[in-house]
């Protein structure tokens, strides 16, 4: 049986949750009301009309962000390079160390310089049957020397390529040092072309004598020469390899390696991050629906929060042909209301005073505006 004392505390209870609920509805509506007044001031709401769409980004040089990792397994050795500083194609920039490579190469160089001495050492090689001519010996004899003469050119050539790329890396890091003059360096890059072209011109010579189809093939202390050779060459470039260089001209944007740390190929971070700031540009991502508005070479307007007011004009340079998940506002797991995105690469007429990394907003114009 109900009593009227229950019926009463159930009536107080309901009206307890109908001015939750409407207190509930009212702070709703209050923080709705908040958010269109902080839409409306913001200083986009009054031109959201002018634009076509609008893009996040974030600005990165014209080259892109290179990110360098070492090309095997070892200990850096040294690091040359800071970042800011102004680096040149072929540049070193991190040394591994190579004191195991550089043991290799001395005895591979030492076998070879045994193998030359039995080949000279061994008389000239002369085919001949019973129905040859001794002209034709002679013939023979001259084609055999003349492919051992072009095969000590290109070996010769090779160490000198060698040591000019020595001489120039010297004169690089000397000049940075502030103990060489920018003559210095211009001479011995100098000197590395002319070099590079000799082994090209002699390798030239090697592939015209060996396509003839008169010239003997290596006997066998010849072939031993040229086994010890490759050898060497294997040496040679794996040295080469624990000398990390730049791809292309331009700035460090970020040293992570350190002297004593193990680098590797598999390295989550890279050793180093260069580019070329000479220019910049951004990287926005699209929202797929808008793909098919946009066209190559539509003007834009770049803004970014660091500079409220300004307005860096560019035009779309590349629109990527896939579709993907965006980046540049990714913060953990994906959720379900996240779009996918086109990448646009934006051309800047003037970048300054714009920074690599920042995060800016694409305002695409409408064509012909």
């Amino acid at each position: 049986m109900i009593t009227p004392k229950s019926m009463m505390g159930s009536k107080n209870k309901s009206a307890v949750r109908a001015v939750v609920f409407v207190f509930v509805l009212a702070a709703l509506a209050a923080r709705t009301g908040a958010q269109e007044t902080a839409r409306a001031s913001r200083p986009e709401a009054a031109d959201d009309k002018r634009w076509q769409t609008v893009a996040p980004g974030r600005v990165e040089p014209s080259s892109g962000e290179i990110k360098i990792a070492a090309p095997v397994m070892g200990v850096i050795a040294q690091v040359l390079v800071k970042v800011n500083d102004k680096v040149v194609a072929g540049e070193p920039l991190i040394r591994l160390v190579d004191d195991e490579v550089q043991a290799r190469l001395a005895a591979a160089e030492a076998q070879v310089a045994f193998r030359l001495r039995a080949r000279n050492e061994e008389a000239a090689p002369v085919r001949s049957t019973a129905r040859r001519t001794t002209e034709a010996a002679i013939v023979d004899t001259d084609k055999a020397a003349a492919r051992r003469r072009a095969e000590d050119g290109v070996a010769d050539a090779d160490k000198a390529v060698a040591a000019a790329q020595a001489a120039l890396d010297k004169a690089t890091l000397d000049r940075r040092a502030g103990r060489a003059s920018d003559a210095d360096r211009e001479a011995a890059r100098t000197a590395l072309s002319r070099a590079q072209d000799r082994l090209q011109q002699q390798k030239a010579e090697l592939r015209r004598i060996e396509s003839d189809a008169n010239t003997p093939l290596p006997n066998f202390a010849e072939g031993q020469v040229n086994v010890a050779r490759a050898e060497s060459a294997a040496a040679a470039a794996a040295l080469a390899k624990l000398t990390i260089r730049a791809p292309i001209a331009g700035a460090v944007l970020q040293v992570n390696g350190k002297p004593g740390e193990l680098a590797s190929p598999a390295n989550a971070q890279p050793l180093l991050v260069i580019g070329d700031v000479s220019a910049l540009r951004v990287r926005a991502e699209l929202d797929e629906r808008d793909f098919g508005e946009i066209k190559i070479g539509q003007p834009v307007l770049v803004r970014a929060a660091a500079f409220r007011g300004r307005e860096f004009a560019g035009k779309v340079a590349f629109i990527a042909p896939l579709v993907e998940q965006g980046r540049i506002n990714a913060r953990g797991q994906r959720n379900v209301t996240d779009v996918d995105v086109v990448e646009v690469l934006i051309d800047l007429t003037q970048a300054d005073p714009l920074a690599v990394g920042m995060k800016v907003d694409v305002y695409f114009q409408p064509d012909g505006r």
